[in-house]
């Protein structure tokens, strides 16, 4: 859904996606070039129609964060990314990712190593 939003409301979603959860301050000033206050509480008003964003009110104020649908949503845009840039091969993807980190910690490690060994099983 997020590749049919104009380009504005899929800054705004994305920036949400990054800090988990956010004032429209704080989004406003994570967008570049940033509108008006007014528009991005308007985009934000936006999203939260299309159900992508919720708020709640914390001291006055409206904290947004992503709707909890956020991994199905990433799913599909790791989709589009490796179809994109990595010809629709994910090894080609999580190498790169790989790549872009100088040092796993122990648990991540350990969690690519089953999620290879699964993919070796499922190969055979």
């Amino acid at each position: 859904m997020i590749e049919s939003l104009p380009r504005r409301e899929r800054e705004v979603f994305e920036i949400l996606c990054s800090m988990k959860e956010a004032t429209a301050a704080s989004v406003r000033g994570a967008m570049n070039d940033a509108p008006t206050d007014s528009a991005v509480r308007t985009l934000l008003s936006r999203l939260t129609a299309k159900g992508l964003v919720r708020h709640r009110t914390e001291n006055q104020a409206y904290v947004y964060s992503p709707a909890p649908q956020t991994g199905e949503v990433a799913e599909t845009a790791l989709q589009k990314l490796v179809q994109t840039f990595f010809q629709g091969s994910a090894a080609s993807a999580a190498t790169a990712l790989l790549g872009m980190e100088p040092k796993l910690a122990p648990d991540e490690i350990d969690a690519l190593q089953r999620a290879i060994d699964r993919a070796r099983k499922d190969a055979e």
